[in-house]
């Protein structure tokens, strides 16, 4: 059985959950603890019940400092285990693009297999159950545009400007 603890932050309701073996989804701001809710149960595709334990505090916490911007990386236990094998070696690359640094797809690809492969990373960096801990925001498109983002664009952008990385992106 999944926990989940969902409360509000400055930028909205959030949500994270757990599994025996670590964190296995955090949902980004939304407007309602409903959308978060749906989101939580989409991430893994199980219930949960809401309840709060050290390692969720422990991870809700390290959240809020990151968009207070007092934290610029993240100490947590991860449970990736339903990712498939493809998408947990994306999410891996995905955990050693350092804050305030952006790659592109292809970079991303041509780690885990070649360059051909940039849309099929594209499919499992939008797949990350865990994002902003697993970094999928700071991959752009290779022209220096925004990209897209499975949490929103506006979001993204927000993202990138608390990391002071959105400036170098091209206009759009």
């Amino acid at each position: 059985m999944r926990r989940a603890v969902i409360f509000r932050s400055s930028w909205g309701w959030m949500g994270i959950s757990e599994t025996l073996k670590g964190i296995d989804a955090i949902a980004l701001p939304k407007g309602s603890k409903r959308a978060i809710e749906s989101d939580l149960h989409s991430a893994a595709g199980e219930p949960f019940e809401e309840g709060v334990s050290a390692r969720l505090e422990s991870a809700r916490n390290q959240l809020l400092d990151y968009l207070s911007g007092k934290r610029a990386a993240f100490d947590m236990p991860l449970d990736v285990s339903h990712g498939t094998p493809f998408q947990r070696r994306v999410w891996r690359v995905l955990l050693r693009v350092p804050y305030g640094t952006l790659r592109s797809y292809q970079w991303i690809a041509s780690r885990v297999g070649g360059r051909h492969y940039a849309r099929a990373v594209g499919s499992a960096v939008g797949a990350n159950p865990l994002p902003v801990v697993i970094p999928c925001h700071r991959i752009v498109a290779q022209d220096a545009s925004l990209g897209g983002f499975s949490c929103g664009l506006p979001m993204k952008r927000k993202l990138l400007t608390l990391e002071g990385t959105l400036s170098k992106l091209r206009s759009e």
